[in-house]
């Protein structure tokens, strides 16, 4: 079947294989590997490293981990593109590899409302930005309901969106706690140079990140505190989607939020 097929029908079956979430081959003969390791050849005995090789052995394991070499690259961003080339640079997290885009945000840095949501799904992987696919026009949707854009020209009533994770999770699968803390210093990093007044959490990812905890439907439309700076969790707007019912919840919060705009002009 292969053969009647061109390069370019080949490699979008592979695409498509991928996106269903497809990462490994498997062979269609049964291949016994106690039996290839039992013929492989043993190595030959390493000889024993020169003095200075174990010194830099030794320091090699006590490099910085992820956490902390994120921690360094964030730290040593003076501004959002530099912390955009630094996020791009970084290569710990196995999402990198899957995804077809980093999603860094979208909106206006400096807004007074900062959107931070879970993490990009098909539409925001191709397209590059954050709730761009029925998630975000929804969110387009409910903010323009209390007078805020995404791409407001008067930066208060402007927003700024971005994601826990700057990569998509094959199959749209939810964050891994792993993959929060190793981010976690980027986002801090991104919330700093942004200069929001207020942070809106979508979901339950980002109130994990944020706040450490978890249980949308129990923390949403309750103001706290997060990065220094005031926190309202809300549903995200896929959540939304899936369950109408608590729309009526997310009118309230975003009632709320106007509100509290409007108490601090």
């Amino acid at each position: 079947m292969t053969e009647s097929l061109t390069y370019h029908e080949l490699r979008l079956c592979l695409e498509w294989q991928v996106e269903l979430g497809i990462d490994e081959a498997i062979s269609e003969t049964p291949v016994n590997r106690y039996e290839l390791a039992a013929q492989a050849p043993r190595p030959a005995a390493p000889a024993a490293p020169a003095p200075a090789a174990r010194a830099e052995s030794a320091s090699a394991g006590t490099g910085a981990g992820p956490a902390e070499t994120a921690r360094a690259a964030a730290a040593a961003a003076p501004d959002l593109e530099s912390l955009r080339a630094a996020l791009a640079a970084y290569e710990h997290c196995e999402l990198k590899k899957g995804a077809k885009s980093l999603v860094f945000a979208d909106g206006r840095p400096g807004a007074r409302v900062m959107i931070i949501g879970e993490a990009p799904g098909r539409d925001e992987d191709r397209m590059g930005r954050p709730f761009v696919g029925r998630a975000g026009q929804l969110l387009d949707r409910m903010l323009g309901a209390i007078g805020l854009s995404r791409a407001a020209p008067d930066i208060g009533s402007a927003v700024y969106i971005t994601n826990v994770l700057p990569w998509r999770p094959p199959q749209n699968r939810d964050p891994k706690p792993d993959e929060i803390a190793m981010l976690l210093p980027f986002l801090e990093r991104h919330v700093e140079l942004a200069k929001p007044e207020v942070l809106v959490l979508m979901g339950n990812a980002a109130c994990q990140c944020v706040l450490q905890a978890r249980g949308i439907t129990r923390l949403r439309g309750t103001w706290t505190q997060g990065f220094g700076l005031p926190v309202l969790p809300m549903f995200h707007p896929a959540y939304l989607l899936r369950n109408p019912h608590a729309k009526r919840e997310a009118w309230a919060d975003l009632l709320d939020l106007a509100a509290h705009l409007e108490t601090k002009r």
